[in-house]
């Protein structure tokens, strides 16, 4: 699969910011409060849309659920410039009720129809629904948070054929060499 340089700028991002999120400096695992916390924000967070989706595209976790698979790989091969308006995109995708509410403050904000439609593909990139098996190509509200690099090594191989293996390969080989710099391996 093809998926544009914005994207995959774009899905590092988001799931950097997942893990941020995720775990306090405990190692307790406070995703669900914190993003209770960034939802009521949404006043403020409207203003980051365009600077940076990503810090924003979290508010919608788990909120989306995908019923048209082939139209979100679709976007996925779009640059920024070229993406198809909200309305075709939404007309594959349901939104959880509490997301149908933050959904509106974006729609009337600037912007707000171009920022779903990334926060729609940043959310299918992080847990593609038929990497989910037993799941009927929906997510369910309550999966497993936890993306593991097996759902996105699909992502991963590039037009050239590389498989999947070959990114796993390349990115065990840029942790070690992050581990040779002196930074701790990330698990």
């Amino acid at each position: 699969m093809t998926i544009s340089p914005f994207f995959l700028n774009l899905r590092s991002a988001y799931r950097a910011e997942m893990d941020d999120l995720r775990f306090d400096s405990d190692g307790r695992d406070v995703l669900r409060q914190r993003l209770t916390e960034k939802r009521r924000e949404i006043g403020f967070l409207i203003q980051m849309m365009e600077l940076s989706p990503e810090m924003v595209a979290v508010i919608f976790h788990q909120g989306f659920a995908f019923r048209q698979p082939a139209v979100m790989d679709q976007l996925l091969r779009h640059d920024v410039d070229a993406f198809p308006d909200w309305r075709s995109v939404a007309e594959g995708i349901d939104l959880a009720p509490w997301a149908q509410d933050l959904a509106q403050v974006v729609l009337d904000a600037p912007g707000g129809e171009r920022f779903l439609t990334v926060a729609a593909a940043l959310h299918y990139m992080a847990g593609k629904p038929d990497a989910h098996a037993g799941h009927g190509g929906h997510e369910d509200a309550d999966a497993d948070d936890n993306d593991s690099d097996d759902d996105l090594d699909e992502f991963d191989a590039d037009e050239d054929g590389d498989a999947p293996g070959d990114a796993r390969a390349r990115n065990e080989a840029g942790a070690d060499w992050l581990v040779a710099q002196g930074f701790e391996r990330k698990d």
